[in-house]
């Protein structure tokens, strides 16, 4: 795409959104209120009843404002792909929730887990359990979680005794003519004191693409052509469940665990065409790669409520996650033979012990303090061994005959252990007006045995201030600024599989990685508007980042040019998003909910390798999505679409020698759902209706990339094609 398609596509994006924006007034008189208490608003179950919801994910999905992206029965979201992220995170550990983020609550309490989902969850409880949804957009020292945007609060009735079972359905087809079958089963209830819901699930995660690459050499001659079709043929099989119980009027006890299977087998066949030679000469390979990959979790949380109203809550976590890849290459040859040349195993074994508790008490008028620590313990446990065939060496067993290759860090155990002492601070100021403040002090020792000796220790204070101020009770402004320290991803501490790149193999560990860390300054405002039509809101954002995480320079001469990741220094980034979730009463339509996001962003750092000005690596400039859904009460059907494009032109990748470029086409997806008098939901989706493209253009270079000798570039699109899929969804 050109500089001026470019610009051009993101002004139609930003003139699409004012025009949304612009048909609000005509019909904000003709939609139904739902009742409001300050800062929240409150929609009781006889909201939702026109359209007749069979879930609680139904339900949310139903309120302006709250596109969760889920796929549940009627959900009606889509999930883009990909992701977008302003910043680039290393990997979250602990608990607490993201700046910004939105968390969802079952009767006020947080699901104790990391890995359970709770918005799986709601799609397990039945809409007749919901006595009403809370969207909570202050703060409060009596909110299970701090330093959300907004909270969602599912309310069950508390005297239903019952049980309901639920249960789910699919079919998946893929562009190779394969269709895979998946299904969810699951009881939810409430005996007494005790709510539980209990989940079985099977999910395929089946995904054939076509990937077709061309490359010319430095004096613009044709070089070579690859093209490849991947087949992942995985599963995703959890049993999973969460108990909640009263022991008491004053105290509580929730429960959390979760058994999955996560395999994901991948075949690629893959032919590569010399144009160098005369005639052509054809190169076939076939790979096979096992991917055993298994993970657990258990979880609780403990709450006691004192005659004053103090509370204490005590919570743990532990989880594991096994993953096990083999990369297994073969060449083939005219006579149906083949021979091993690469064999790849890489194995890694993580996990994760948390304990937190707090102490909570109102403090002077309006105000309330919690104090409260937690501890957490991350391990890695991970081994990389690499055999080719024509290397020299004695050959290995292990590795099937080939010859074992030297890689540096393969064989690694890292531990951190952490402490992180913390108070809030919560001050409703007047009806208005909220304050919360909040100071953290981190406190980290990370271990690293094996083929690297390393012991390092880190200490961090992490304020944040989140002001909240109400103008009315429908528009709300709020800013917030904190200290946020991304956690250490342990994989880039380790030698590790190259996925990205075939001619390397593997990547280089780096032993002596500090934590990225950035002041982030936040300002958003929104506005619900009048008769429950819809909800509009800006943010705008600026982070002063340091020690960002990217690659360096690892070279051990110019013979040997390398790269890791590691860190470069001090980068900055900003931007704005712009939100808006309307009904479309002002035309008739006042089921019609459309939402639509804009988001522009943008980011600045000293590349290592040449010292100029650029992006962050891999950094989206931003994106456009569209979503809607159009319910028909009197059918008992709804439908909706969604379209995503990204903000192509500004997503780079800079390597010592090399340099990526992607771009990618937009994302259209569609589905149907009608459901029958028993209450059977049948939904059809359709997601990527087109090719869906996603290219990327490598250029590589002879020596250093600042040298500017350039030796080959390549251009690779991965082509995933339509995706149908059948889903019947019921309760009983």
């Amino acid at each position: 795409m050109t500089g001026n398609n470019q610009h051009r596509t993101a002004r139609q994006h930003i003139a699409a959104s004012i025009l949304l924006l612009g048909l609000i007034a005509p019909g904000i008189t003709r939609a139904q209120d739902a009742s409001e208490d300050g800062s929240t608003v409150v929609y009781p179950a006889a909201y939702f009843a026109e359209w007749q919801p069979i879930t609680a994910g139904d339900m949310l999905a139903r309120i302006p404002g709250q596109d969760t992206n889920g796929r549940g029965s009627g959900g009606g979201g889509f999930g883009g792909p990909g992701g977008f992220s302003r910043s680039p995170s290393r990997g979250g550990r602990g608990l607490g929730s993201g700046a910004g983020s939105t968390e969802i609550l079952i009767n006020g309490k947080r699901n104790a887990g990391k890995n359970n989902s709770t918005q799986q969850m709601l799609q397990r409880i039945a809409s007749s359990q919901v006595q009403e949804i809370q969207i909570i957009r202050g703060t409060s020292g009596d909110l299970d979680v701090r330093g959300s945007g907004q909270i969602i609060n599912v309310v069950l009735f508390e005297d239903l005794s019952s049980n309901s079972f639920s249960y789910q359905g699919s079919l998946n087809y893929s562009q190779d003519d394969e269709i895979q079958p998946g299904g969810t089963f699951a009881v939810n209830g409430q005996r007494g004191a005790l709510d539980y819901t209990v989940t079985l699930r099977s999910q395929p995660r089946y995904r054939n693409s076509l990937n077709n690459e061309s490359s010319i050499l430095g004096d613009f001659s044709p070089n070579d052509t690859v093209t490849e079709e991947v087949t992942v043929d995985g599963s995703n099989n959890e049993l999973s469940f969460n108990l909640a119980y009263a022991i008491n009027s004053k105290s509580t006890l929730q429960l959390n665990g979760l058994l999955a299977e996560r395999d994901a087998p991948t075949d690629i066949d893959r032919v590569t065409s010399n144009l160098r030679s005369s005639p052509v000469a054809h190169l076939f390979e076939r790979e096979t790669n096992p991917n055993p990959r298994d993970n657990w979790e258990g979880g609780f949380d403990y709450e006691y409520t004192f005659d004053n109203g103090a509370r204490f809550k005590l919570l743990g976590i532990a989880n594991q996650d096994d993953n096990l890849r083999i990369r297994q290459r073969f060449q083939r040859f005219a006579d149906n033979t083949e021979e091993l040349n690469l064999i790849l195993n890489s194995n890694s074994i993580t996990k994760e012990r948390i304990f937190r508790g707090s102490y909570t008490f109102d403090f002077l008028q309006n105000q309330s303090v919690e104090l409260g620590g937690e501890r957490a313990q991350t391990t890695l446990n991970s081994a990389l061994a690499l055999g080719l065939l024509n290397a020299s060496g004695t050959p290995s067993t292990a590795l099937r005959g080939l010859i074992p290759v030297n890689l540096g860090l393969a064989n690694s155990q890292v531990e951190e252990i952490r402490y992180e002492p913390f108070a809030i601070h919560n001050w409703r100021i007047n009806s208005k007006l909220t304050l919360e403040s909040t100071l953290l002090y981190e406190t980290s020792e990370i271990n690293q045995t094996g083929d690297a000796q390393n012991s390092r220790s880190f200490q961090f204070i992490k304020p944040k201030v989140d002001l909240r101020y109400n103008i009315t009770p429908m528009f709300q402004v709020r800013g917030s600024a904190e200290r946020i320290v991304n956690q250490l991803s342990f994989a880039d501490f380790v030698a590790a599989n190259d996925e990205q790149d075939n001619d390397a193999n593997t990547l280089r560990g780096n032993a002596k990685l500090r934590q990225q860390t950035q002041w982030r300054y936040t300002l958003n405002s929104e506005y619900r508007l009048p008769s429950d039509i819809g909800v509009v809101s800006a943010e705008f954002f600026y982070a002063d980042h340091q020690d960002v995480i990217d690659w360096i320079d690892a070279s051990t001469s110019e013979d040997a040019l390398a790269s890791v990741n590691g860190n470069l220094g001090n980068g900055i980034e900003y931007g704005a998003n712009l939100t808006a979730s309307i009904r479309m009463a002002m035309v008739g339509l006042p089921n019609l909910l459309v939402n639509s996001t804009l988001s522009v962003q943008d980011s600045q750092v000293t590349d290592p390798f040449d010292g100029r000005e650029r992006r962050f690596r891999n950094y989206q400039r931003g994106r456009f999505t569209l979503t809607t859904r159009h319910d028909v009460p009197e059918w008992r059907f709804n439908w909706g679409m969604q379209y995503f494009d990204r903000l192509d032109g500004g997503m780079f990748q800079y390597d010592i020698r090399d340099f990526e470029f992607s771009v990618g086409e937009p994302f259209y997806g569609i589905f149907a759902e009608i459901r029958d008098r028993r209450g059977i939901t049948y939904r059809l989706d359709v997601r990527q209706l087109t090719d869906g493209s996603q290219c990327r253009e490598r250029w590589r270079y002879d020596g250093r990339r600042s040298d500017g000798w350039l030796r080959e570039l390549e251009y690779r699109c991965t082509h995933g094609g339509t995706q149908p899929s059948l889903t019947i969804t019921g309760n009983f």
